[in-house]
């Protein structure tokens, strides 16, 4: 058995990473940095209901893996597509912060708050379920259709007032740059969440690069939403993912104009 393999059952053993049921792997021509897990957007869960075409990075509806539930309080990224017209129906939703990230499109949403609110590219929406909210998304151009990214994160407590907060983001203040786009604490981020968890965005133009440390006791999801970016030495494209519960300097550099979303999670 390899060192490499004998490294991957001893984390998966001790807890440290979630599996999928296809290996983790790396771009086979670049250089890695072993304190990395790559989840690769190939090897992501896949629902296509013709309305909807969604790509789960953890366990979701139909695609389950007992291996790969989530990470931390980071429970669900969904990369999802909805054809013109159509959209998810009311439904609701208990104990879960649940942010939308709209890429390209718009989003049409409702909510029993009595929220109602249209988000585009730069919105970022974030929704408190808290006790009980039902609420409806849907794609409100006749021919465009809508790319998003739904995130889910485990609150820090249960049954919470339910809440709905929405704020814009313009490229230029995320342009080769951490821009803070949620946090616990009221002011440090554009929208305020219910756990000890901080997302940032960065729009990475090629050739530029940033840094982010993950301190002791601290664990990073990256997430590529767009584009292409190397990190550590690892190519990464639209989809793809890496993760770490190890201290260390994550290195981001563009290769394509790539819009990138950093989980730092307790």
């Amino acid at each position: 058995m390899n060192t490499d393999r004998r490294r991957f059952l001893r984390l998966t053993a001790a807890g440290l990473i979630h599996v999928s049921a296809r290996p983790f792997l790396v771009a086979a021509d670049e250089p890695n940095d072993p304190r990395l897990l790559v989840r690769q957007a190939a090897d992501r869960g896949h629902t296509d209901l013709g309305w909807l075409d969604s790509y789960h990075t953890f366990s979701f509806g139909r695609y389950y893996d007992q291996r790969h539930v989530g990470f931390r309080s980071l429970r669900v990224i969904n990369d999802d597509r909805i054809a013109p017209g159509r959209g998810f129906p009311t439904h609701p939703h208990r104990d879960m912060e649940i942010l939308s990230y709209v890429l390209a499109g718009s989003l049409q949403h409702r909510d029993s708050t009595g929220r109602g609110s249209v988000v585009k590219p730069g919105d970022v929406q974030m929704m408190t379920a808290g006790t009980g909210i039902t609420h409806s998304e849907f794609n409100p151009s006749k021919g465009e259709s809508n790319h998003f990214l739904q995130v889910w994160i485990k609150p820090a407590m249960r049954r919470l007032q339910p809440r709905y907060q929405q704020k814009a983001v313009s490229a230029d203040d995320k342009r080769n740059r951490w821009r803070t786009i949620a946090a616990p604490e009221k002011g440090q981020g554009l929208v305020t969440i219910h756990q000890d968890v901080r997302l940032s965005s960065t729009l990475l133009e090629p050739g530029k690069s940033l840094e982010s440390v993950v301190e002791r006791g601290r664990h990073a999801w990256l997430h590529v939403a767009t584009g292409e970016v190397v990190v550590n030495g690892t190519r990464l494209a639209a989809g793809d993912a890496v993760a770490t519960s190890r201290p260390g300097a994550l290195h981001v550099t563009g290769r394509q104009t790539a819009d990138v979303l950093l989980f730092d999670l307790a």
